[in-house]
């Protein structure tokens, strides 16, 4: 059965005055700026691809000061056994009666006391007309409602002729989403045509998506009228994963967490909902403290300007947030391909799943520790990996290492490198050519984020904060010869280990291109590892050669561990794919420590 919810006629006569000082808009025919519905509709893209446009009859609201008329004696302290009587008196006064108006619920708090309560029909309570009434001592505060004129109302009748059970399925269908068991009730509900229909209320939820719905289904028709989606979700005004610095443009992203590898989301801790920068995977701060930007919505929307120094107040919200987002979506996608609890990453929870727990990210956002560079901490499993991302001098206004992603995955990275090399010990890293190998990896991890077609671009790490094109490194990654001559000789002459990182890096950015070139790219390559494409392979080869290779590898250990990566997952489908790649940079088959170049494959590819 189709969801037909049509929005033509938004509002009609029925909204008019209906008590004293309530008026409710009169709005003639469509049409009208679509921001006129903001209070009153939202559109819902939920389940299925079913969109769904809400509706919330027009809401008055009157506050009175000290002037509030006294509906209680003041010696009435107003306890919750009186606050109904007291509230239905006040309703008389507007006039209405019991019969009018159902209680709903009420709490009396710090000598002040809030009613809430649904208008009624035939014993029926509505579920979107209401009123609420704040009292302040024995005097009415503020009124509150949404109530409609039912004298020119077309109601349905209140005898249900389809019961919600004989149409469930269809409604779990829509919603992606199962009857959770709780109670269904039956409820009037006020449509924006200006109808009244008479609708079965339920709830319903799916666990791996984190939805949870209540759903009103017409209870003559069979039909699904609204739903009221119970979730906050999170916005973030970031930029995202795969875009490489703030000047590819800042988003406003919506719930961008991934369930299976975050299932309580981005902002629980140990169970208790957490209304900052600080969740299961990461807390985000600037300053010596463990502290973290508010909001109580959930809504981290600053927006960052770098024509201002970093300092600002405003980006500095802008840059934790971003932070928060950009640390817990690595998280979510390198769990996704196998860098889990039991693999030891990095969350306050392991939620029984193995490794070793209480051991989040910790991002200290414009550290002052230093200048022009980033660190990333990775003690052993169950501590926190601490990342420390400082301010760059090298332009004015300076600008924030927080704003260019290619930066903060490459800390990432250090952590995901150093937990699973030698079974979350932290130690399997230390010398000069495995440490060169862990800067390699940071880059790549983030030369794989930025690359976002089948078309492998060159990449460049530190062009935002340097303000250059070339960024840090001596030459962009590329599979051309001529744009990135860097070979495995090249480590004769190199003893710096970003210098040996770049080697590693441009040989994984053409192992890369290689896979691409064979398999295709996905396009979903952040949420689906089951893939076949190139870009899917790689990753999957990227986290599992980690925990094959051995406690400090060489280059060419690290190669091998790549290709019995590809022998344990794809049975080997990919091996003259790797070895061809690997051997055009120098490490070819018989490549050996004296970091001579050898181009030669398997005698089978």
């Amino acid at each position: 059965m189709a969801v037909s919810i049509s929005l033509s006629k938004i509002f009609t006569t029925l909204l008019a005055t209906i008590l004293l000082s309530t008026v409710l808009s009169v709005v003639e025919a469509a049409p009208w700026p679509e921001y006129v519905k903001h209070s009153t509709h939202r559109v819902r893209h939920i389940g299925r691809g079913l969109k769904v446009e809400a509706f919330h009859p027009t809401t008055n609201f009157e506050t009175f000061g000290s002037n509030g008329a006294v509906v209680a004696p003041s010696n009435n302290s107003l306890v919750a056994s009186s606050l109904r009587e007291t509230a239905m008196s006040y309703l008389e006064t507007r006039g209405l009666t019991a019969d009018d108006v159902a209680w709903k619920s009420g709490f009396t708090e710090n000598g002040a006391s809030y009613a809430y309560l649904k208008q009624s029909h035939n014993g029926i309570p509505f579920a979107n007309a209401v009123c609420n009434i704040a009292l302040q001592g024995d005097r009415v505060a503020s009124w509150g409602s949404s109530l409609v004129d039912l004298s020119k109302a077309n109601i349905a009748d209140s005898e249900p002729t389809v019961s919600w059970r004989s149409v469930l399925p269809t409604i779990e269908n829509q919603l992606d989403a199962t009857y959770n068991g709780h109670n269904a009730s039956l409820e009037y509900f006020v449509k924006s045509d200006g109808s009244i229909a008479l609708t079965h209320v339920i709830q319903t939820q799916n666990a791996e998506s984190d939805a949870w719905y209540e759903a009103y289904i017409d209870a003559h028709s069979g039909e699904l009228i609204s739903v009221t989606d119970f979730v906050a979700h999170a916005t973030y005004t970031v930029v995202p994963v795969t875009k490489q610095t703030i000047l590819d443009g800042l988003e406003t992203l919506t719930d961008p967490q991934d369930p299976e590898a975050s299932p309580e989301g981005w902002h629980t801790v140990g169970g208790a909902e957490s209304t900052t920068t600080s969740g299961n995977n990461v807390v985000a701060f600037r300053g010596q403290q463990v502290s973290a930007q508010t909001s109580g919505d959930l809504n981290f929307n600053a927006e960052y300007d770098d024509s201002l120094n970093p300092n600002n107040r405003n980006n500095i919200a802008a840059a934790t947030t971003n932070a928060f987002y950009i640390i817990n979506s690595i998280h979510d996608v390198t769990y996704r391909y196998g860098f889990t609890e039991a693999a030891f990453n990095f969350q306050q929870d392991n939620f029984g799943k193995g490794g070793r727990a209480a051991d989040r990210v910790q991002i200290s956002v414009q550290d002052a520790s230093g200048t022009n560079n980033a660190n990333f901490a990775t003690p052993p499993d169950g501590q926190p990996g601490v990342c420390r991302m400082f301010v760059w001098t090298l332009t004015d206004p300076n600008r924030d290492g927080t704003m260019e992603n290619d930066i903060i995955i490459h800390e990432f990275a250090h952590g995901v490198t150093n937990r699973m090399t030698g079974g979350g010990t932290g130690r399997c890293l230390q010398t000069l050519e495995s440490g060169g190998l862990g800067e390699g990896w940071g880059d790549a991890l983030a030369n794989w984020f930025a690359q976002n077609s089948e078309e492998t671009v060159d990449f460049a790490l530190g062009t935002y904060v340097t303000d250059s094109d070339a960024g840090i490194r001596r030459f962009p990654y590329s599979t051309s010869a001529q744009t990135n001559p860097l070979r495995y000789s090249n480590l004769r002459q190199f003893r710096q280990v970003h210098d040996i990182g770049q080697v590693w890096a441009n040989a994984l950015h053409n192992v890369y291109d290689a896979l691409v070139q064979a398999r295709g790219f996905s396009a979903d390559k952040l949420t689906n590892p089951d893939g076949t494409e190139g870009n899917v392979v790689w990753l999957h080869l990227y986290i599992d050669a980690l925990a094959i290779q051995p406690c400090n590898p060489t280059f060419v250990q690290a190669r091998d561990a790549w290709i019995q990566a590809d022998e344990n997952r794809y049975n080997g489908a990919n091996k003259c794919t790797l070895f061809r790649a690997f051997a055009s940079r120098g490490l070819g088959l018989n490549a050996d420590r004296t970091f001579n170049d050898d181009d030669t494959v398997p005698p089978e590819c």
